[in-house]
């Protein structure tokens, strides 16, 4: 791909990405395009259909945040489709991004096929790995309104596999921790296991600080409450 015809993707994806959330921000976008340039590195790719791809990958956030039932993979696979017509590229290359785009996420249960379509899925996975993963996962929760963590009935601080309701603590459970299960690229899997343990330590310290600090408020305050 030519500076020039990059340039002009780019320009169109951050005028789509202004009022995005700071968790699907262009930073996200850029993360995902060079863990996806890394990824490549071992397979042969277009890399036209690769960065065209990872640049639009989220573009149909805005639409899925104010239009009820629609999903933003399938809207930003529409609007990369006619985006990339209108510049001059032919169907067939126009509709590969669109594949790619579809099948980034888990929830049209429609999984990539194509080897772009499965860097692209992996690259934006990878963005929920390491420090900036958790850091992502949290912001998104404030935004969402989901609680940090549960507590059980008796004050205690109910871990990931045990918290049943949506909390950071079990979206770290149930998606960030074992990322890799879902991944399709040799690559990627190597990337995440680079990256896992960072995450955890960084759940599991953050779940041992407010365990303990909710053990000794509870202990401290028995004793200043009358009997």
């Amino acid at each position: 791909m030519n500076k020039v015809n990059y340039k002009k993707i780019e320009k169109y994806m951050l005028s789509c990405m202004e009022t995005c959330d700071v968790a699907h921000d262009a930073g996200h976008i850029y993360r995902v395009l060079y863990n996806a340039l890394e990824i490549s590195k071992k397979y042969d790719v277009d890399k036209d259909i690769l960065i065209a791809s990872c640049l639009l990958h989220d573009i149909g956030r805005n639409l899925e945040l104010n239009e009820t039932g629609s999903n933003h993979s399938d809207e930003g696979g529409k609007l990369a489709y006619e985006f990339l017509i209108s510049t001059g590229w032919s169907k067939s290359k126009a509709n590969r991004v669109k594949d790619c785009i579809i099948t980034h996420t888990y929830r049209l249960n429609m999984l990539p096929e194509s080897i772009e379509a499965k860097i692209v899925f992996d690259a934006d996975k990878l963005d929920l790995s390491g420090a900036i993963g958790i850091a992502r996962y949290i912001a998104y929760s404030g935004i969402a309104s989901q609680q940090l963590y549960s507590m059980a009935e008796s004050g205690t601080i109910l871990s990931a596999e045990q918290d049943k309701e949506s909390s950071f603590f079990s979206g770290y459970h149930l998606e960030l921790k074992n990322i890799d299960d879902r991944l399709h690229t040799m690559e990627a899997k190597k990337m995440f296991a680079e990256r896992k343990k960072e995450h955890s330590d960084i759940y599991n310290r953050l779940f041992n600080e407010v365990t303990e600090s909710h053990h000794n408020g509870y202990e401290t305050l028995e004793l200043f409450l009358d009997k």
